[in-house]
């Protein structure tokens, strides 16, 4: 009888185990991070339709999908500890890869469509991502490229902030991500191919956030089950 409940414990899906296997995809997505940048190509007319492009922007959409899932469960496993200051960048933060998300996607499937018919608006819509500009009236799409930024570095600030005050998860990794945070400033004076390379403390921030959440070891409860009644007979 023990046996089989044991059997059922291991097997029951959690809220704690869920939160935990989400520090896989915060893994995941920090790993994908690093190593899109270092795929990824020019940010040109010519590169739209080529393979490298699907490759880097297919992964992109994935690394937003897995990092989504990722903070969501590092936000959960210290939400009653980080306070304003934790949910206010966990949304910022959250805010920033669901925008970069649905601007990928219209870059990986949409834009190698347009190469042809209209070049000039592929390559403004590239200049929103590479912080040239753009020649055309792109209308609220122009908003993007500095409301990512802002997402990015406050959401990513405010949210390694508060894992540093919680004291939960790695500090070391929680400063590492703020410090990532930070470091998107210097994409502003670098060339955009060597700014991003200032992407790389956040991905190892993120990547250590998750180890440290799903390598976690919480001390086990007794269930309501295999507790004492109270009861004495004698």
């Amino acid at each position: 009888m023990n046996d089989n409940r044991k059997a059922a414990a291991r097997n029951k899906i959690t809220a704690s185990g869920l939160i935990r296997w989400s520090g896989v995809a915060a893994i995941l997505a920090g790993l994908l991070f690093i190593a899109i940048q270092m795929i990824h190509p020019a940010d040109e007319l010519a590169s739209v339709s080529t393979d490298a492009w699907a490759v880097a922007h297919c992964l992109t959409i994935l690394m937003c999908l897995l990092a989504l899932i990722g903070i969501t469960g590092i936000y959960a496993r210290q939400a009653d500890k980080a306070g304003w200051l934790g949910l206010a960048g966990y949304l910022l933060f959250s805010l920033e890869f669901a925008l970069l998300m649905a601007l990928t996607f219209i870059e990986a499937f949409i834009l190698p469509l347009l190469t042809t018919d209209a070049p000039e608006l592929v390559e403004g819509f590239l200049g929103l991502s590479s912080g040239a500009g753009s020649e055309m009236d792109l209308g609220a799409l122009v908003a993007a490229g500095p409301v990512s930024a802002v997402a990015y570095l406050a959401g990513g600030l405010l949210f390694g902030i508060a894992a540093l005050r919680t004291r939960i998860l790695s500090r070391w990794a929680a400063g590492l991500l703020a410090f990532g945070a930070v470091a998107s400033l210097a994409a502003a004076v670098l060339p955009h191919e060597l700014g991003r390379l200032a992407a790389v403390p956040m991905g190892l921030g993120l990547a250590w956030l998750g180890f440290s959440l799903w390598s976690e070891r919480r001390e086990l409860t007794p269930s309501a089950n295999d507790a004492p009644t109270g009861r004495h007979f004698g």
